[in-house]
């Protein structure tokens, strides 16, 4: 009887996923590792940190997932290392054996090595941030009211550093709330002294996209009253200060980091592996000197012809990857296995209601059926058809009523919670 092939995936975002799903009921044997028990849909992170949908209408346990796969398992652990002479993953709790390895750990927030703004200052890339964020921005107002300071020393500005999608989108999401919903839950504050700040390395926000894309999100930015600071690094954050290269300083409770990223490097590999945190693969996504393991999604660096310095960290790069090596790993042999090549589908990115910019690489447009198609596509993105419609009715209630009943704080048990 022929053994079936061992084939371990570390990470379960999109690349991760999307592999266990093709392998899936095939002739393989397929292990999922993450240490979190679900996947989660990364970009409507910040719609969970405005208070808009529940973390649960975006997270999806693998255990749910895989349900009625008859070859793939979950464990939820925390890989520490790869033991590439054996072929084992080594964790705290066991160590597991492989025929194949792919890890697909994805990537984390970079402060770039400043350890004050690390502690600080707010990530968001997990579920846990996100709701850190709601928790963090709304127990400020709280206080306030407690406190009765001063609503107009600028310590509960919002400051966002970052202008790709994800700063640009949480700007306009705070900026709404700021205007439809803080006032009736804080109807003796003035709101007026409340800023939504977006500091951005670059001359215009969104600088991957179009010129068109550029120019109407700054537009849309400005609507909503948003404060938007171009070519300005941040250096440092204290807690009360924000400190910027060119000497101006911003008082806030609230800074939000989406300034970048860097790889979940896995140990076990030399230096030499690696580009920019990234594991340097073949057009296989085969890892530099492994004819086993492999790296997808925002952790591989491909050089191609069409993207000589690696591929974008976006989502569709992750899932057409695990898609094209999940098929060569179907294939019986290797020679019939086929390259990589990435398809720009475009991009997009929306700024508030009824404005949104969408990039594609056959016509360009922005406004309210930018916004329609950005949210169209996102809900036919999600899972689960009872996620897609919880989610479609939280946007129905939030467009109709101009509010969310979505605004609790949850602060975690001081009780120590770890199993013995």
């Amino acid at each position: 009887m022929e053994t079936r092939e061992k084939i371990i995936i570390i990470g379960g975002g999109f690349a991760g996923l999307q592999l266990a799903k093709t392998l899936n009921n095939k002739n393989k044997k397929v292990l999922v590792l993450d240490r979190v028990n679900h996947h989660m849909f990364q970009p409507l992170f910040y719609q969970v940190a405005c208070g808009r949908i529940e973390p649960s209408n975006i997270s999806f346990p693998f255990r749910k997932i895989f349900q009625r796969s008859r070859n793939t398992q979950f464990r939820l652990t925390e890989v520490k290392e790869i033991d590439t002479v054996n072929n084992k993953v080594i964790t705290d709790e066991a160590e597991f054996s492989f025929d194949k390895l792919i890890i697909a750990t994805g990537c984390k927030t970079n402060f770039f090595g400043n350890k004050d703004l690390e502690s600080r200052a707010f990530g968001m890339k997990n579920t846990q941030e996100a709701i850190s964020i709601r928790n963090h921005v709304l127990m400020t107002f709280e206080k306030l009211i407690l406190e009765k300071r001063r609503s107009d020393d600028g310590n509960w500005n919002i400051v966002i550093v970052g202008s790709g999608p994800t700063g640009v989108e949480l700007a306009g999401a705070f900026a709404e709330m700021k205007k439809e919903i803080l006032p009736r839950d804080y109807p003796y504050m003035n709101f007026d002294h409340l800023e939504i700040i977006l500091v951005s390395s670059t001359e215009k926000p969104l600088a991957v996209m179009s010129t068109e894309a550029q120019n109407k999100s700054e537009e849309y930015l400005k609507d909503l009253g948003v404060t938007f600071l171009s070519q300005e690094y941040v250096t440092d954050y204290d807690g009360d200060k924000v400190f910027m290269k060119s000497g101006k300083t911003i008082p806030s409770n609230n800074v939000i980091w989406a300034a970048g990223v860097t790889g979940n490097v896995v140990e076990g590999f030399p230096q030499e592996k690696l580009i920019r945190n990234r594991y340097i693969t073949d057009r296989y996504n085969k890892i530099k000197g492994y004819d086993n393991i492999f790296a997808i999604g925002d952790i591989s660096y491909m050089e191609t012809s069409k993207y000589p310095q690696g591929h974008p960290q976006v989502a569709n790069v992750a899932i057409t990857q695990a898609k094209n090596l999940g098929k060569n790993l179907l294939r019986k042999n290797t020679a019939d296995w086929k390259e990589y090549e990435y398809e720009d589908k475009g991009s997009l990115a929306t700024i508030g209601k009824h404005r949104a910019v969408v990039d594609l690489p056959f016509i360009k447009f922005q406004g309210f059926l930018a916004w329609f198609f950005w949210m169209f596509l996102h809900l036919m993105l999600i899972l689960s058809v009872r996620n897609k419609l919880a989610v479609f009715f939280n946007w129905m209630w939030s467009y109709f009523n101009k509010d969310s009943s979505l605004r609790l704080i949850i602060s975690p048990n001081k009780k120590n919670e770890t199993l013995q």
